[in-house]
Formats: structure tokens, C-alpha cells, sequence
């Protein structure tokens, strides 16, 4: 009985031996080969999504440098835009620039000739006048005249001239006057350099009731060429110049053989001609020996032309040969003269009015230096320092300068030393 029991006990354990190495033997056979065999289909799934990541970055370059290169081709098409629209303001800048002066004269004609003159601040017009009692007309121009070659210094001078007009109020008590009075007047107000600008606001007040005068107009041009002297502002005095030039072309047209109106619209043109570029500067240049030899012809008696003349002469005579052979390439003639030329003409001023003015004689003294002749070059400059000084050009310093170049440099002990 206990036999029987052992061999069923070694037969159970035999029978699950067999069957665990069976199991064994299945796991190995079945189960380790099935994942053997999936690993590679994993990794071949993985390059696969690898590949699939990849093609979608590269479309993703692709499109994004499609895009950057697009944003860069509108850039560069704004920028060629904005450089033609900038080429194209520029165009019209210049034409603008060229046209605005000619705008002034285009509105006096179609208007009739009605001349616009620029209007006076309140606070110049506020300005209570100082006029002195009436004295004897003095229509010959004074010594003062000659200075307006120089520059002048004025204390009322501002840029509001030109951006604010004047109201009506204040010329509800402008004084009535007749043309003869008020041309007296007017030449009285311009022998003081202090009163010049009166002068000028008085011919303002009447330019309506005798805008149509030839005495009032050359008066009228002078005046606004004292105020292109009295001016320090470059845009004024441009300004000055212009309706001055214009007014003196009226002149001229209307009274052809009046000498002041050649005078004063050749000065004015000289004044012009500081704003112009080297063509129309030598145009000007011509267009004022020709009115101011025209004004001689009618004035034979008249100091001023003829310092204006010297001071022409002498300019001339310092031109280069390069200026002068560019003034030839445009016009087709030279200007010339000389320095003896010029000292002939300020020698005729001094015949017909001795003492006419410091500046006629700093350039007699200059002519004498440059012809050698120190002794008469020393005797006007001492004549020149005995003389007001009207201008800060004609100064002091100036007669130094002059005297310098006549004999050196003095020394204290010397009587020529200041």
C-alpha cells in the first residue's frame, strides 16, 4: 500500500517535470522568435515616421524661404517706389524753385501792372514817424547814396515783414498828400540812414494813389533797394530785390528816357543778380552797364552814375581769365577794363562833387595802389577818414586796411599810425 503510493507520488512529479520542459521548450520555440522578428518592424516603423518628420521640416523650409524670399521682393519693390517718388519731388522742388520768382511778375501782369509790395509788421507801423518840418526838395542823390554799395546795420529789422500784414487800422490816419509833397517828404526822410526806412513805409501808405507816377515809381524802386541795404536777412533782401527789379522794369518801360529810372533798375539789378547762379549773374552784369550807361547819357551831371561806373570799371578789371572767357563762351563778348578806367570815373565823381563820399575815396586809393602811385593813395585815405562813416564797410578798419596796403605797417612813432 505504502509502495503503491510512492510510485504515484514519483509518477506526479515525472509528469510535471515533462510538462514544465514542455512548456519551456514551447516558450523558446514560439514565443522568443515572434519577437525577434517584430523588433526590426518596430525600428522599420520608426525610420518611418523619422522620414515622414523629415519630408515635413524640408517642405516647412521650403515654404518659409518661398515666403522670406517674397516679403524681401516687396521690400525691395516699396524702396524702388519710394526712390522714384523722391526723384520725383526733387523734380518738382527745382521747378518750383525756378518758377516762384517769375510768379510775381505773371500776377503784375494779369492784374494790369498793379504792383505788390511787401508788407510792414505792427511793430514797424506802430512805430511813431519822426517827420521834421519840410525843407527844399533835394532830388540829386547825396553822398549817402554812394554808400548803399556797403552794408548796413538796423536795429527794426526782423523776419516778421513777411508773415504778418499789415491791418487796415493802421492806415485809417496815413496823412493825405500830394505827389509833390510827398515826394519831398520822402526824399528828405532818405537823407538820414536812420529815416530810411520812414522814407519807405511813406511810399507804402501812397502806393495806391500814385502806383501809376514815374516820380513815384523810381522812388518807390529806390526805396526798396534801401531796404534790400538795410535788411541782414538773406530772404529779404532776395525779396527786396525782386519787387524792386520789377518796379524799375515798369519804370523804364513807361519813361525810357528818364536817367533815374535807368539808375535805379540798374542798381536793382545788381542786387538781383547776388542770388543768381553764374549765367544770369553775367547776364546781369551787362544788363547794368547798359541801363547805367543809359542813365549817364541823361544824367551827364550826376556823381552817383559815375561811382557806380568806377566800382563797375574796377570789378571788371579784377575778373579772371577763366570768368572772362566763360563770359565770352556765353554771350559771345568780353567785358573789359581797367583799373585806370575805373580811377578816371571815381576822379569825376571827386570834380563834380568834391567830398561825395567815404568810399569814393577808398577806391581812389585803392586804384592809386594798384597803379603805384602811394603818395596819392596815402592823401585820399587821409581825405577818406575826415569824412563820416555812414556804413560799418567804410569804417575804420577799412581805412586802415587801405592805408596798410599804401605803406606798410606804421610804427607808433610814425605820423601815419592810428
Amino acid at each position: 500500500m505504502l509502495h503503491s503510493t510512492n510510485k504515484e507520488v514519483i509518477l506526479g512529479i515525472v509528469v510535471g517535470t515533462t510538462g514544465i520542459s514542455l512548456l519551456l521548450l514551447w516558450y523558446h520555440k514560439v514565443r522568443k522568435p515572434r519577437t525577434v522578428m517584430d523588433l526590426p518592424g518596430f525600428l522599420s516603423l520608426s525610420n518611418a515616421f523619422d522620414l515622414m518628420t523629415l519630408q515635413d521640416e524640408m517642405h516647412n523650409d521650403q515654404e518659409t524661404t518661398a515666403t522670406f524670399q517674397g516679403r524681401q521682393l516687396q521690400i525691395l519693390e516699396k524702396l524702388n517706389e519710394l526712390l522714384t517718388n523722391m526723384e520725383e519731388l526733387k523734380e518738382e522742388i527745382r521747378v518750383l524753385k525756378e518758377a516762384i520768382p517769375k510768379l510775381e511778375e505773371y500776377i503784375q501782369g494779369e492784374l494790369g501792372g498793379k504792383i505788390t509790395v511787401h508788407k510792414i509788421s505792427p511793430q514797424h507801423r506802430a512805430r511813431k514817424r519822426r517827420l521834421t518840418t519840410v525843407q527844399s526838395s533835394a532830388t540829386s542823390n547825396s553822398s549817402e547814396e554812394a554808400e548803399s554799395e556797403g552794408g548796413y546795420v538796423t536795429a527794426n529789422t526782423d523776419t516778421e515783414e513777411q508773415s504778418f500784414p499789415v491791418p487796415k487800422a493802421f492806415n485809417t490816419h496815413v496823412e493825405e498828400l500830394n505827389l509833390d509833397a510827398l515826394i519831398q517828404m520822402a526824399d528828405n526822410l532818405r537823407m538820414n540812414e536812420s529815416t530810411k526806412m520812414e522814407s519807405f513805409e511813406l511810399l507804402c501808405d501812397h502806393k495806391e494813389k500814385f502806383r501809376d507816377e514815374i516820380e513815384f515809381i523810381w522812388r518807390f524802386a529806390r526805396a526798396y533797394g534801401d531796404m534790400y541795404e538795410l535788411s541782414t536777412n538773406a530772404q529779404e533782401k532776395k525779396h527786396y530785390a525782386n519787387i524792386g527789379k520789377t518796379l524799375g522794369e515798369k519804370a523804364i518801360t513807361r519813361a525810357p528816357m528818364n536817367g533815374y529810372c535807368h539808375l535805379w533798375y540798374a542798381v536793382l539789378c545788381g542786387y538781383v543778380s547776388e542770388f543768381e547762379g553764374l549765367q544770369n549773374k553775367i547776364n546781369y552784369g551787362y544788363r547794368f552797364k547798359e541801363h547805367l550807361d543809359k542813365a549817364i547819357e541823361f544824367l551827364p551831371e550826376e556823381p552817383f552814375l559815375y561811382y557806380l561806373k568806377g566800382r563797375y570799371c574796377y570789378t571788371v578789371s579784377k575778373l579772371s581769365w577763366i570768368e572772362k572767357k566763360m563770359a565770352a563762351t556765353l554771350f559771345g563778348k568780353i567785358p573789359s577794363s581797367t583799373v585806370q578806367e575805373a580811377l578816371q570815373n571815381f576822379l569825376k565823381v571827386e570834380e563834380l562833387h568834391p567830398g561825395f563820399s567815404k568810399s569814393n575815396y577808398m577806391f581812389l586809393a585803392k586804384c592809386c595802389i594798384d597803379l603805384d602811385q602811394t603818395d596819392d593813395a596815402v592823401k585820399f585815405c587821409n581825405l577818406a577818414v575826415l569824412l563820416p562813416c555812414v556804413t560799418k564797410e567804410l569804417g575804420f578798419n577799412m581805412y586802415r586796411e587801405v592805408l596798410k596796403t599804401a605803406v606798410g605797417n606804421p610804427s607808433p612813432g610814425d605820423p601815419l599810425y592810428l
